[in-house]
């Protein structure tokens, strides 16, 4: 069997946001989308990128909870917090690089992006992957992205000295191994 991955392609995001919509209409979620398509730069142009959780190799957010609620499944998936375990106290939030875990007041849990592993366990696409348009968002083998685009998937990013891989693939320009991220030069916008 061809293996899967999630694939996100930040220069065709349009900032349509049908990837969020989607996510919020799946019943795992209770309506709240687990995507975000974040402005790049807001001040200075309109170019949109869809945020969604990199699944780390090792994660970074599952280490740091002391209630041991967020499971990593065998294939690699970082799941939501375990609502009967999460105390609600944000470390995860903190503690990723990718700043994807979010409090969701209401629930009093950490939800985030599970990549939809109610369908992917499935052999279903995830929601945003099938409703995004310009493919920005696809679910597919690695291989028929690379022969198809000009640009290189990565799962692997540098925030200082730490080395994270993930397995979720980035496209990034053509020769690009490895992506690092000055996280004291990196200014994050609020979400609306």
């Amino acid at each position: 069997m061809i293996a899967y991955q999630f694939v996100i392609d930040p220069s065709r995001c349009i900032g349509c946001r049908s990837c969020e919509n989607a996510c919020a209409e799946c019943d795992t979620h209770r309506g709240v989308p687990m995507i975000h398509v974040d402005f790049v730069d807001r001040a200075r142009g309109i170019e949109t990128v869809p945020t969604i959780c990199m699944h780390c190799t090792d994660p970074t957010c599952a280490e740091v909870c002391p209630a041991d609620a967020i499971k990593q499944t065998e294939d690699g998936v970082v799941m939501s917090s375990l609502k009967p375990r999460c105390i609600a106290c944000s470390n995860c939030v903190l503690a990723c690089p990718f700043g994807v875990p979010k409090m969701v007041v209401r629930a009093e849990q950490m939800m985030k992006c599970d990549m939809c592993f109610d369908r992917t366990s499935e052999g279903l696409r995830p929601m945003c992957a099938t409703v995004c348009p310009s493919q920005a968002l696809s679910y597919r083998p690695v291989g028929e992205v690379e022969r198809e685009r000009r640009d290189t998937p990565i799962n692997e990013f540098v925030f200082g000295q730490q080395v994270v891989t993930t397995k979720v693939f980035l496209m990034v320009p053509e020769g690009t191994e490895r992506v690092a991220i000055d996280v004291a030069d990196h200014v994050w916008e609020d979400r609306p």
